[in-house]
This record gives C-alpha cells, structure tokens and sequence, in this order.
C-alpha cells in the first residue's frame, strides 16, 4: 500500500483492474455513461477464463455448489483421479479452511438465501448480454438456443431433484423431455441418455473470445485507455484510494475497479482485506472436426462437463481442480474431457482437437460474487469471484457497477455481494 507523493495517469478517469470479461463489461457501462476509463491487464484482453469458458449464458444457474449431502461425498471425490473434484495431495492442506467454509454454506437456510442472491443476479444475464453486443455492433455473438440437461435414468434424475425444486421456486423455465424429447431438439445424443431437461431461456456466446474482444474494440473507440501493465498495490492517501501503481510508476484515478478474476485477493492483501477466493482450475479441448451437429450446450448429470457447439469447434469444459495459482497444469484432467465427449456422442471424431485449455475460475465458498463498493476504503469497488459464471454475470456486474459509479440506484440489491460478508474484510 503506497501513500502517493507525484503520480501521473487522469485523476478523471476511473481504474478497472483486469481485462476480462468482467472487467470489460464493468468499463463498457462506464464509458456508455460518458465516463474515461483506463483499464490494466498484462495480457491480451479476454485471454484468460473469458476465453476459455463453456461459453453458457445461464439464467437458470440458481442453485449453489454447497448443496446439503455435500459433506458425505467430498472425500470421496477427493480420492477418486477421475472425479469431477481434484485435489493434488500436497494441496488437502492448503485448500481445508476453505473447503471447511465452503461446505458450512450446505445448511438449508444457507443454501435458500444464497438461492434468491444467485436468482436476483441472474435472471436478467441474457437479455442484458443481448443489448451490449447490440451496442457494440455485434449482435451475433450470443445466441439464445436453450440449454439441454441429460440424464442416464429415473434415479440419476431423482439425485437432482431438489436442484430443480429450486430452480422451480425461483421462476426458472423448464421443461422434461423423454427419450424422443431429446432427440427432437438433438438427434446426435448418444441412446444412453433416456432423460433430458430443457431450459428455454438460457443462451450461449457462439465465441467467448471474439466475445471479449469485441468489447474490448469498442471501448478502444470510444476513447478507453488499455494499459498492458500488472497491477501491484494501490496508491491511498488517508482512507481513500485513489490510484494504482505499476512496475513503471503509480498513477491517479478518480476509482478503481477490482475485476482482476482470481488474482483478486493478493492484490487486496496490500489493504489487509483478506478474502476467502480460491482457484477452482478448469479445463477445455476444443474438436474442430468433431463430425457432431449440435445447436446448443449439453450438459449430461453424470459427467458434469457443459458442451457447447462453437465457432472453434465442439468445445467441452468442465473439471474441477483445486491447486492455486501456480502449479503447472495438470493434462491427465483434460485427457478425461476426452471420454466425457464420447460418452454423451459416441460417434464423435475425437482425433482432431486443438492443445488443452487451463484457466483459473475465481470461487468464493458461499458461491456468490464481491459486488459493490468497499466500506473502509473510499474510491475503492468491486467485481470478482464469479466463480464458473463470469461470462454469464459480466454483462450483469457492469450494469450494477456502471450505475453505481455514476451515482444511479443499483438495479438490485448488492446487500448479499457484499465483501464484508467476509469477517477479515
């Protein structure tokens, strides 16, 4: 933390911290609102998680990952290689605090607030992302195509039933489809998915990264800043911050925007704001020549992997792996999106897909953002912790930080975003 004697930059402008989605959106409702921004990132805008997504716009995503019965079957998935959760060993005791808090959010009150939070957060995330990639000229970008859930059996369907209860209570649209139900809308589904659920409202980006960057070329032309700099401390000046500092200096800014993904939290340490954000490691394989006709995500029970016809190919994504932001990345997890893909197509053609993506997804153990202004620090706001959502709550996010910035009432309320929900915040 550093008390700024001379710094240069425009003290007009406001400092978005990360070049991801998130942040984009954060700085397109900005400028839309005749503000400057300068916005740092050492790399490519939209390179990181934004590019690397399953590319789902889901409305429909109320329901936390802390689910009562979590408890029982962690150890489990932390043992199993090829589980949907992967710990490497010499990570259990790094990731226990906050597994430990993760699983407290399992209790059923926990799990009904968090429920209406995700609800109110969500539910305008396509019709909003429709109207920035309206604005910004791109409107082929997202396409709203439902989004299909399948499931092998009758008791496969019933361990997923208080998911859909919730999502039922919280206005989500659905509709279950039979074996000719799911061939209807997609005929490729392989013959052992006998069940399917159907979300009429949900939508996908047809390229996350052409996403990112669109938005990002719009603000280059409507006079935004890009700084490809690292962020390393903020400069204050009593209780307020009021610009940032970089290798090359410190520079002024009227605010500052955290939207750095699942950096976040070091960067905030310089504060001493300690927030519980871990990495949840996620994984993609792209097959350009996959010889499956699909129109929209897909997303079997049993695998837990989203796949998702793109403009690169066939991408399936998923995998959950906790191991921070260090450690190299682990290839037998992308090997196992390999037979996720073949045993939802069976006929797929898996020889061609293009080198494995590793990304960090920003996860808060109560599966909710930080959204909102700090309480102890004037100037100071945030937008991270979206966990496996960011493209989905980003054109949402830039909304409510747009009009908070600009003096507007945010459009919900952020009471549940807040970062003192965290006791060393």
């Amino acid at each position: 933390m550093k008390t700024p004697t001379h710094m240069s930059g425009d003290q007009d402008a406001i400092a978005v911290i990360g070049a991801g989605i998130v942040g984009l959106s954060v700085a397109w409702n900005l400028v839309r609102r005749g503000r400057r921004v300068t916005i740092y990132d050492p790399n490519e805008p939209g390179s990181g998680c934004s590019a690397g997504n399953a590319g789902a716009l889901s409305p429909g995503s109320v329901v936390p990952l802390a689910m009562p019965g979590l408890l029982a079957s962690v150890p489990g998935m932390m043992l199993n290689p090829g589980g949907a959760l992967h710990i490497p060993v010499d990570y259990w005791l790094k990731a226990a605090p906050w597994l430990a808090r993760f699983v407290s959010q399992a209790r059923p009150g926990r799990v009904a607030a968090i429920a209406r939070a995700l609800s109110a957060l969500y539910r305008p995330a396509v019709d909003l992302h429709r109207e920035l990639v309206g604005e910004i000229g791109a409107p082929d970008l997202v396409r709203l195509t439902g989004q299909l859930h399948l499931y092998r059996n009758p008791g496969q369907y019933r361990r997923s039933r208080a998911d859909w209860l919730i999502r039922a209570e919280h206005g989500v649209r659905f509709e279950e489809l039979d074996r000719a139900g799911i061939e209807a809308l997609e005929p490729m589904v392989g013959p052992a998915y006998r069940i399917g659920v159907f979300l009429p409202d949900a939508g996908m980006s047809v390229n996350p990264l052409r996403h990112a960057q669109s938005i990002a070329a719009a603000l280059a032309r409507q006079g935004a800043t890009f700084v490809r700099e690292r962020v390393e401390d903020f400069a204050v000046e009593g209780r307020t911050v009021n610009g940032v500092t970089t290798a090359r200096g410190r520079r002024a800014h009227a605010g500052v925007v955290v939207a750095a993904g699942a950096w976040s939290s070091r960067l905030l340490g310089g504060l001493g704001i300690e927030v519980p954000l871990e990495t949840q490691r996620g994984y993609h394989v792209d097959f350009s020549d996959s010889g499956i006709a699909l129109t929209r995500p897909v997303v079997p029970a049993d695998r837990k992997v989203f796949i998702t016809p793109m403009e690169t190919g066939l991408r399936v994504a998923g995998t959950v792996e906790l191991a921070g932001l260090d450690a190299p990345p682990t290839p037998r997890r992308a090997r196992l999106l390999y037979k996720d893909v073949g045993a939802v197509f069976p006929q797929a053609r898996l020889a061609a897909a293009e080198p494995f993506w590793m990304g960090h997804r920003p996860c808060l153990p109560d599966s909710l953002p930080v959204i909102g202004a700090s309480r102890d620090w004037h100037g100071l706001h945030f937008a991270f912790g979206h966990g496996h959502l960011g493209l989905s709550a980003s054109a949402v996010t830039g909304s409510i930080l747009g009009k908070l910035l600009c003096g507007e009432p945010a459009p919900i309320d952020i009471h549940p975003y807040r970062i003192e929900r965290f006791a060393h915040a």
